[in-house]
């Protein structure tokens, strides 16, 4: 409970910095995007090269692989609750495929990597990855579909493809190249000269700090006076702190999976709507003010439920 506690002061104090530099004009123009990139495309595949070939051998690896299929399941039960939601809750049909990704799918990345690396140290990290390839992989491919189904709804246009060369590259983004890299070398038993990967890891050092601040940024651009909390929001939050985690825990409960995973998938799931969300219906023609809110108000709400499961998700299996 200690551990917890002191993981919470570190997170709330990090985005509270980012908060407090953002609101004294420290990232204005594309500076907050600048940190995004950083952390996407550099901190975070030169911290998954380093953690895992300094931590993992190829019999590690392998047991992990019986949880994968977890969060995968998770996601598609939570996106058919979501489904069947939206249609008692009458949201309109342009906003169907949005509420369903943001009431089923979280932030892995710049929330959830960081508090699990916090919470549990670097033997979480792992885990973490396998709830983000699950959870990357279903957001660009069902939750971009059913987003770019919402802008093709307003527009009056066609539906587009479920299956798309853009939504391909999305899914092999660099944090998934850099874990896919680290896992060729471990499994064939490459290894890398010492300069790099010190190098990797100076350079994935930066990646919670980095990504606390962004979140911190993020808060800090949230109009308050703009929120219209309706209904379909508040199931949102319900998808996003209850209903995924809940499915997350009846899927393993029972099952002879490392603790540590089970804890690492619990709290990933719990993590605030992913911040992808809004900018994607920016660019499909969808709800982006709609999106935005939902994403805020879960970005907002999860330092009150952050702290929440931190504190008992060491107990609860």
């Amino acid at each position: 409970m200690l551990n917890a506690l002191q993981s919470v002061f570190s997170v709330i104090a990090m985005i509270a910095l980012g908060f407090f530099l953002a609101k004294r004009k420290w990232f204005e123009g594309n500076s907050s995007a600048l940190i995004s990139r950083l952390v996407v495309s550099v901190a975070l595949p030169a911290y998954m090269i380093s953690n895992l070939m300094t931590s993992y051998d190829r019999s590690k690896l392998i047991s992990m692989l019986p949880g994968l299929p977890i969060p995968f399941l998770a996601m598609l039960g939570s996106f058919l609750v979501a489904s069947g939601l939206a249609v008692v809750l009458k949201v309109p049909r342009g906003r169907r495929g949005t509420f369903a990704s943001m009431f089923s799918l979280a932030n892995a990345v710049f929330i959830g990597l960081p508090v699990n690396l916090l919470l549990f140290g670097d033997e979480s990290l792992p885990f973490a990855l396998l709830y983000y390839i699950a959870n990357t992989t279903v957001f660009w491919t069902l939750g971009t579909y059913l987003i770019a189904s919402d802008g093709a709804i307003r527009s009056g246009r066609a539906k587009p493809s479920p299956v798309s060369a853009a939504g391909l590259k999305r899914i092999l983004s660099p944090p998934l190249l850099g874990f896919i890299a680290a896992i060729f070398m471990i499994m064939t038993g490459i290894s890398l000269p010492k300069s790099i990967m010190d190098l990797c890891k100076y350079l994935g050092n930066m990646t919670t700090p980095l990504s606390m601040l962004f979140v911190g940024i993020v808060i800090s651009r949230i109009e308050l006076k703009k929120m219209r909390f309706g209904l379909d929001i508040a199931f949102v939050l319900a998808g996003r702190f209850l209903v995924t985690p809940f499915l997350i825990f009846l899927l393993m409960r029972g099952r002879d999976l490392p603790l540590l995973m089970k804890q690492v998938f619990l709290i990933t799931s719990a993590m605030p709507a992913m911040t992808q969300t809004p900018i994607l219906a920016e660019a499909y023609g969808a709800d982006a003010e709609y999106a935005g809110i939902g994403t805020s108000l879960t970005t907002v709400l999860s330092m009150i439920t952050i702290p929440v499961y931190m504190g008992f998700v060491g107990g609860i299996f």
